[in-house]
Parts: C-alpha cells; structure tokens; sequence
C-alpha cells in the first residue's frame, strides 16, 4: 500500500515542505519525514531507511548533490531531485551523481507527488506478490527484490539504473533505441534525451562490466541504440 511508503522531503524553505508534505498526504501516503538541510538528510536515513527521497538541490551547509552521493552511501532508493536551476548540464550532474528524476523550481506539489507514485510503481513497492527473475546471460534481475545480480556478485544500482536494466533484459538480444529507452523508463516524450540515456549506460556499466570501455553484456549498437548479450551469443571482439 502507499501508505506503508516512507518518504524524506529535503527542502531549506519551510513552505515548501509544507506544500510536499499536504500534496503527498492527499495522494495517500503518511510516512513522512521532514528535513531542512542536507546533514538532515543524511542523519534521517541512518535512523530509518526512506523508499524515496525529494531533495532540493540548494541547501544550506552540503547541497543537494553532496547530499545524494552521502544517502548513496546508505541506501539505493529512488532520489527525486527539486531544482531552481532547469539547465541541462545541472540535470545531468544531478543523475550522473544518483539521480532518479529532476524537477525544476517553480513546481507543482502534486506533480511532484505524482512522480514519487510512479517511481513507487516502477519498483513495485508495497502491492506486487510472486517471484519473477528475468536473466540475459549471467545477469540476473530479480524483479521482486528489485536487484541485479551479475553471476553471484549483487549490483548497487540506483532505481533508475535498475529500471533501465530491468526493461534492457526483458528485451535480452534486441537492440532498443534511446528514444524507447527513455520512453519506457522514464515514461515521459524522449526529445533531447540522449545525453540523460548515455550518463545512466555508462554509470551501469561501470557497476556490472569487468572492462566498462571494453562492454561485453551491455553493447551499444552504432547509430540504434543498446542490447543486452543473451546466454548463446557472443558479444563482438
């Protein structure tokens, strides 16, 4: 259920976590807790692990981005960044570090509370039963656990990386374009989404490939986008 969700919003401005926390409330869920700084932020997750994490990127003391890389170290759940800043360089830094999603200042409330439903969904959190794990060579992804396993070795992936890999092994030996990618992870039109795609391929590979400049499972083909290696067929020399 929604309401078993626990959820940290990381504002410096009182009214801003006012307006998250009621619009999150409407939307059905109640575990929330309240930071104003990042070493909040940080000391809250050590206390009690959130499933997704709204974090402004201008706070006091450590900003957002140091933030994030410190709630890494915790726990890999989903983090939606909050952003004065639109620009695509400040986008992809804040994914690059760990990112999950980037709204832009000024938003709406319930936009926002909508996004944290949807990287809930995504994850399956609090409703999904069964047991499906998904393999494209010695990959495995448990989609009920929400890991990646690579042979025995557990992969720490943030949620989006998951995403991505989750639907890339689904498609195991297809090659899927950017554009798909992007549409089918972060469910939004793919318009200029290259860069965002690349950062998130390349920080994957660096968590599951033995060489990530020399990829053996997760290939990227020229000019139409990426593929998983299946079990009976080699990756190219």
């Amino acid at each position: 259920m929604e309401n078993d969700i626990r959820i940290l919003v990381v504002d410096d401005e009182p009214d801003i976590r006012r307006l998250l926390k009621t619009a999150l409330l409407q939307e059905g869920f109640s575990r929330i807790t309240l930071a104003a700084s990042g070493e909040e932020a940080v000391s809250a997750c050590a206390t009690c692990v959130p499933d997704v994490v709204i974090l402004d990127v201008m706070l006091p003391g450590i900003d957002g981005f140091e933030t994030c890389k410190r709630i890494r170290e915790i726990t890999q759940c989903p983090i939606i960044f909050l952003s004065a800043k639109s620009d695509e360089v400040d986008r992809i830094l804040g994914l690059a570090i760990g990112g999950d999603d980037y709204v832009a200042k000024p938003f709406s409330p319930k936009e926002v509370a909508y996004r944290v439903k949807a990287q809930a969904r995504r994850l399956g959190m609090g409703g999904r039963t069964g047991h499906s794990v998904v393999m494209a060579g010695p990959v495995s992804v448990d989609e009920d656990a929400c890991t990646v396993r690579v042979g025995q070795d557990e992969a720490e992936l943030t949620a989006r990386e998951f995403e991505i890999v989750r639907y890339l092994v689904r498609n195991a030996g297809r090659v899927v374009s950017r554009d798909r990618l992007y549409e089918a992870v972060w469910g939004e039109d793919s318009f200029g989404c290259d860069n965002t795609v690349m950062v998130h391929i390349r920080h994957i590979r660096e968590k599951i490939e033995d060489d990530p400049a020399d990829p053996r499972l997760l290939l990227t083909v020229k000019g139409l986008g990426y593929k998983f290696v299946t079990g009976g067929e080699e990756a190219p020399s």
